[in-house]
């Protein structure tokens, strides 16, 4: 009984497609991490090169627990590019940077195994 009621907290409701194309997914390229010391959890500032037209956009990324600043340059990840953008402290991100919320490890970013055009859309 314990397990089903994880479960069930867990769930969402159904979404139909449209919604979900709604959301823009879209491969960048880490161009630039650093640590963020304003953030009240340990954060970085990371800036992903999104490709034409959209470009370089940045967000903070509560990710330090598995990953330092240099070893995400370079890497290709996954974001969602049109939220509105928010304010966090003194820092305004511009899109959200996709990751497995791992409470164990950190959480693990969403990275393309094979090299793609930044910019290029997640379906």
């Amino acid at each position: 009984m314990r397990i089903i009621f994880r479960y069930i907290r867990f769930m969402k409701a159904l979404i139909d497609w449209e919604t979900f194309e709604s959301v823009q997914l879209e491969v960048g390229t880490v161009i630039s991490a650093e640590p963020f010391p304003e953030a009240r959890k340990p954060a970085l500032i990371v800036h992903v090169d999104f490709g034409i037209p959209r470009g370089i956009l940045k967000t903070s990324a509560q990710i330090t627990q598995r990953y330092q600043s240099h070893a995400l340059i370079g890497k290709q990840v996954v974001g969602v590019v049109n939220f509105p953008r928010k304010q966090i402290g003194p820092f305004q991100s511009e899109f959200l940077l996709l990751g497995a919320l791992d409470a164990n490890n950190g959480t693990a970013l969403i990275t393309v195994d094979e090299a793609v055009e930044p910019g290029t859309r997640i379906a």
